[in-house]
C-alpha cells in the first residue's frame, strides 16, 4: 500500500493528521508514509490534492467527494456524526486504510 500525505508549506493541521495516521498504522508493522509538500494550484491538481492535508491511499484520496476540485486551501474532515475537524479520525483513517490494503 502506498501512502502520501500532501500538504501546503507550514500547514497547521499537517502534524496532528501526521500524529493521527500513526495511530492508525500502529500494529502494521513496514507502512511507509511519504510527504510531499505542494506549492501551486497546477501541482496540486497533478498530485490529486483536495485541500491541506489531503492522504492518498494507492494514489488516491478516499476522503475526496466525487467532482471535487483539487484545492490548496486548508481542508476540513467530517467525522460519522457529521462533525467538521481539521483531521479525519483515528478510526476513520483505519477505516481507509484497510480499504486500501485489501
Amino acid at each position: 500500500m502506498e501512502l502520501t500525505l500532501l500538504t501546503v508549506p507550514d500547514c497547521p493541521n499537517a502534524a496532528a493528521f501526521e500524529e493521527s495516521l500513526a495511530a492508525a498504522l500502529s500494529g502494521r508493522p513496514g507502512a511507509v508514509v511519504r510527504c510531499r509538500v505542494i506549492t501551486g494550484e497546477r501541482e496540486a491538481a497533478e498530485a490529486g490534492m483536495h485541500g491541506s492535508p489531503t492522504l492518498l491511499v494507492n494514489g488516491a484520496d478516499p476522503f475526496a467527494a466525487p467532482g471535487k476540485p483539487p484545492s490548496l486551501s486548508c481542508r476540513l474532515y467530517r467525522d460519522a456524526a457529521g462533525r467538521t475537524g481539521a483531521v479525519p479520525s483515528v478510526q476513520e483513517l483505519r477505516r481507509v486504510l484497510s480499504a486500501g490494503a485489501g
